[in-house]
């Protein structure tokens, strides 16, 4: 070491310093990168994102080969820095070599490069890989050594190399995730998100209660029948006798429309294009049912419960309404049921549904149970109101202002004053 030139040492220090802050740069790059960027990158084709992908898919064997990199380099440094010392201060020369050193490895090959590679990952990460490819081909024995006992002893402590399963998101994860997404208009993030939130609701949350269906009834006068037909607002109709319980089948205007419009339909002509009745349990998920809908090409369906009791009636639009909101007249009828007065306080329909009121107002009244706000009511107190009376819920004042046959029909709700401010 005597014989090397002091400008050789200078030269190979700087050069061993500069492999440091490589080292360290692409660690934090390859590390900090956003993985679903990347994947996209990669699936279009972007070479240096495939050798940035390949190497993540074993993290342990990247981070094995980047630490064994920059400890051999920065072990070199010390050494050379501490000869550079002792042939310029003599003995004295060590102490000022680690305190030098310490100082120039810290800004000069740990917190400027990472600090660069967590703003600019790609910029890092891309170029970087096609060293470290080549770097984990010719050192790959000496790393799978290194790598076997470091997996040998996290072993015990449960600890997984496994990626897919470290980089899969859950539910809410994916939620966030599609609510930070900078580049995407509110209007879509609100639209994601009630896809995500379809599988926390099920078609009772949604769907048209029981009392409230409208139908054909086949006992009616032919002449009643043709003026619904005519005036109905509705495409799709349930048909029945007498009542909902003996429904017959399902009926699709368009498949009466010519006759009807010419003056000609008969009865027989109604009865042969009624189709026969869907049944969807109920509790069944929107996703599920929506699926549903799809693969049996149905785009109506009668919930019913246990017992084969009809409960309500559901439609593709329901679901679909769920997710981008009302667009039908039934559904912006169904949001009519909530009306805002004077005085800030809200008229609102036992029959709209929790699920409802929560969406338009932003509140958050439970929905577990009851799925109607006349039965949310009922199930808090525990019996039938048989009058006028008040309670509370998660803070909102309610009356029942009407009741019809042991039926809410109206309640006024005077919402909490930390929510209606």
């Amino acid at each position: 070491m005597e014989e090397i030139p002091l400008g050789t040492l200078y030269t190979a220090l700087f050069v061993l310093i500069v492999l440091s802050g490589f080292f360290s740069s692409s660690e934090t790059g390859l590390m900090a990168i956003n993985r679903y960027r990347l994947k996209h990158l990669a699936n279009t084709g972007h070479r240096g994102a495939r050798l940035a992908q390949k190497l993540l898919t074993r993290p342990d064997r990247l981070i094995g080969l980047i630490l064994l990199g920059n400890n051999m380099v920065n072990i070199l440094a010390a050494s050379i820095a501490t000869i550079i010392a002792i042939r310029l201060l003599g003995n004295n020369g060590i102490w000022v070599s680690t305190l030098v050193m310490t100082v120039v490895v810290l800004i000069f090959a740990e917190v400027a490069p990472k600090t660069v590679a967590a703003l600019h990952p790609e910029r890092i990460a891309f170029p970087a890989s096609y060293v470290l490819t080549v770097l984990l081909k010719i050192l790959n024995p000496v790393v799978w050594l290194v790598n076997s006992f470091a997996n040998l002893l996290l072993k015990p402590f449960g600890v997984t190399t496994d990626v897919e399963a470290l980089e899969r998101l859950n539910r809410e994860e994916l939620r966030t995730l599609v609510k930070e997404g900078g580049h995407i208009s509110n209007e879509h993030q609100r639209m994601l998100v009630n896809i995500l939130d379809l599988e926390h609701a099920s078609v009772d949350d949604v769907m048209i209660p029981r009392g409230e269906i409208v139908g054909v009834d086949l006992d009616d006068d032919w002449s009643d029948i043709l003026n619904q037909l005519t005036e109905t607002m509705f495409t799709r109709l349930p048909v029945y006798r007498e009542n909902i319980d003996n429904v017959e089948g399902l009926l699709h205007i368009r498949s009466i429309i010519s006759k009807l419009s010419q003056g000609g339909l008969r009865f027989e002509d109604l009865q042969r294009s009624v189709r026969r009745p869907y049944f969807v349990p109920e509790g069944t998920s929107l996703t599920r049912q929506l699926l549903e809908f799809q693969s049996r090409e149905h785009r109506m369906g009668l919930v019913v419960d246990e017992y084969g009791d009809i409960q309500g009636l559901i439609t593709l639009d329901d679901i679909l309404e769920e997710i981008v909101g009302e667009y039908t007249p039934e559904g912006r009828g169904r949001s009519r049921t909530i009306r805002r007065l004077d005085d800030g306080d809200y008229l609102v329909d036992g029959s709209t549904s929790v699920r409802t009121l929560n969406r338009h107002l932003g509140w958050n009244l439970p929905f577990d149970e009851a799925h109607t706000l006349g039965g949310l009511l009922i199930e808090e107190m525990e019996e039938i109101p048989e009058g006028k009376c008040s309670l509370k819920i998660d803070g909102h004042t309610m009356v029942i202002v009407d009741m019809r046959e042991n039926v809410i029909h109206k309640v006024l709700i005077k919402p909490g004053e930390e929510l209606s401010s």
